[in-house]
């Protein structure tokens, strides 16, 4: 005999999608804002890593913080789901092969994610492990949003 799931447990998947989604976009405008507001200082923080050539990391500084704000409101307001998880998701690939790669080369510096601070000391590790975590939470906010059955609302169709 098959239990009936009640309404309430019916909108868990929904709501954890939705939460997920919104709490990714909002760390990620969170992560953009010092950026935006202090480019010079986060090119420093760029060009700390060491891998850019000196002529990219000003157009890097610059470019970035908007891709972080822009796929972050995307994710908030529940628009273009898919492409800005996959921005995110993709950024933080990034983010992890530079982290590992200065971790590999000895390098402890920190990361400029969340404070543009140079006298910070790097976390490194803790760094790798919030953005391991954070992909996980974009490649399932993807996931979701790829195989949600397209509503008349999202797809923008007038009922007939």
């Amino acid at each position: 005999m098959l239990k009936k799931v009640s309404p309430m447990m019916q909108h868990w998947p929904k709501a954890l999608e939705v939460s997920g989604r919104v709490a990714l976009g909002a760390i990620f405008v969170y992560a953009s804002w010092d950026k935006i507001l202090d480019p010079a200082a986060f090119a420093q923080a760029i060009a700390n890593y060491q891998i850019l050539p000196g002529t990219w990391v000003n157009g890097v500084a610059w470019l970035l913080p908007w891709l972080e704000m822009i796929s972050g409101i995307c994710l908030i307001s529940g628009r273009l789901v898919r492409g800005g998880a996959l921005v995110i998701a993709s950024m933080l690939v990034v983010f992890l092969s530079a982290l590992g790669f200065n971790a590999y080369r000895g390098l402890d510096i920190a990361c400029g994610c969340f404070s543009l601070d140079s006298t910070a000391s790097g976390r490194m590790y803790l760094d790798f492990l919030r953005d391991i975590v954070l992909l996980t939470i974009a490649l399932l906010v993807m996931a979701r949003a790829r195989t949600a059955a397209p509503t008349m609302e999202r797809s923008g169709q007038r009922p007939r």
